[in-house]
């Protein structure tokens, strides 16, 4: 099968490797028809993890079922289904309690596991013409009718729509509240348009890149440009003062500087000074645990100098950490479904596979105009030419 291959730093290839294959009773084999690029692959597309050279890359994954193992009983071949990146088993003690991104049993010795991602486990993304599903009848959520119509709005409960929505969750958004979220991104988008699912009486989204700012706008956020001003010092102007009820990191560790630096603080402590006293902050931008390739010396060893005082005497409260995605997707499914919710707006590209490192070239040098890529691995591999005598037509009725 074709799939997109890391070979070391801004570098990947689509290479023929070997077929996804049921390799566990309970598994499922998916045809990938949708596929992201994520903002969190450029750290490893950049170097600045450990990926190894070789694997797969995508953790954003949408397609249809074409084989399933002896022991899947709810997902049936045909059905569209979409793939939290989450890769959790169901049963261990974090998964029970609802916290399927740290889940004990998938990555022994760490606590949570993905598709295509580094130090998550060995699951090889979706990136590629096919994908295997671990626990299939636990981590495929199955799609509507309207799925292959719909699927640019669907392949965001993958990850992106989830964890915005995880970041307005952790913030504890309520109806009429004011938000301020750094980063327009997609995730940063996705948390706007979730603040405001939420109920949101104003949302602000901070960034520098005007094409991302405008995405924001179109939604009903106000966009703040910081690089035509101090970003707190224009949410203070529009709060009278007393900042926002309501803060989303969106960032991460690789956030930067008006003048395109890297400062890995700033988008955490600019949220402690644009938060009102006692509110409270969702960060979902990922940070890393060490960062060698980092040019700051905290940041080396994955600390940052925190604005810790000020954040304290405000009584701020702080929530963090990755979207435990079963959490959320099945109601965000029905938002879609039922046209309350379009998160596909932020989608600039839907390209063949084979355009992939054009795409992650674009897309990692934050182009204009690159806002969210989708790939499509089966736009060479209709359906009727795949695995002959697999794919059967079914109702498609989410569960």
């Amino acid at each position: 099968m074709k799939a997109l291959v890391y070979d070391g730093p801004n570098s990947v290839t689509v290479k023929e490797v070997p077929d996804a294959r049921i390799e566990r009773s309970n598994d499922a084999l998916v045809r990938v028809t949708s596929t992201n690029i994520c903002g969190s692959d450029l750290h490893m597309y950049e170097g600045r993890t450990d990926m190894e050279e070789g694997r797969v890359f995508g953790h954003e994954n949408l397609g249809e079922v074409i084989e399933v193992g002896e022991a899947v009983e709810h997902v049936k071949v045909g059905d569209w289904v979409c793939l939290p990146f989450n890769v959790s088993c169901g049963y261990c003690k974090n998964c029970e309690r609802g916290l399927t991104g740290a889940c004990l049993s998938m990555n022994p010795g760490t606590a949570g596991a993905a598709y295509g991602f580094a130090g998550m486990g060995p699951f090889e993304g979706g990136q590629a013409e096919y994908l295997r599903v671990p626990h299939a009848d636990f981590n495929c959520l199955k799609l509507p009718g309207d799925a292959e119509e719909k699927q640019s709005d669907y392949v965001m409960l993958s990850d992106i729509f989830p964890t915005g929505y995880h970041a307005t969750e952790m913030a504890c958004v309520k109806p009429g509240e004011s938000v301020v979220i750094y980063g327009a991104g997609p995730v940063g988008l996705m948390a706007a348009l979730s603040a405001f699912i939420r109920g949101a009486s104003k949302v602000f989204v901070v960034d520098r890149f005007t094409d991302r700012l405008r995405l924001a706008e179109q939604i009903g956020a106000i966009g703040i440009d910081f690089s035509k001003g101090d970003a707190v010092e224009q949410i203070l102007e529009h709060t009278d003062g007393q900042g926002a009820d309501k803060g989303c990191e969106c960032v991460g560790y690789q956030a930067h500087d008006p003048q395109g630096e890297e400062q890995p603080n700033i988008t955490m402590n600019n949220l402690v000074a644009s938060v009102r006293a006692t509110g409270i902050i969702g960060a979902v931008g990922v940070f890393v645990p060490e960062d060698p390739k980092a040019k700051d010396k905290l940041e080396k060893k994955g600390q940052i100098a925190f604005d810790w005082g000020l954040f304290w005497s405000k009584g701020l409260r702080l929530g963090t950490g990755q979207a435990n995605v079963k959490a959320y997707n099945r109601q965000l499914r029905e938002l879609i479904h039922v046209g309350k919710a379009k998160p596909s707006f932020i989608v600039s590209h839907e390209l063949p596979l084979d355009e992939a490192p054009l795409a992650y070239k674009n897309f990692g040098a934050r182009e204009k105009g690159w806002t969210k890529v989708i790939l499509k691995p089966a736009d060479a591999t209709p359906s009727s030419k795949v695995r002959k005598g697999t794919v059967k037509a079914v109702a498609r009725r989410p569960a």
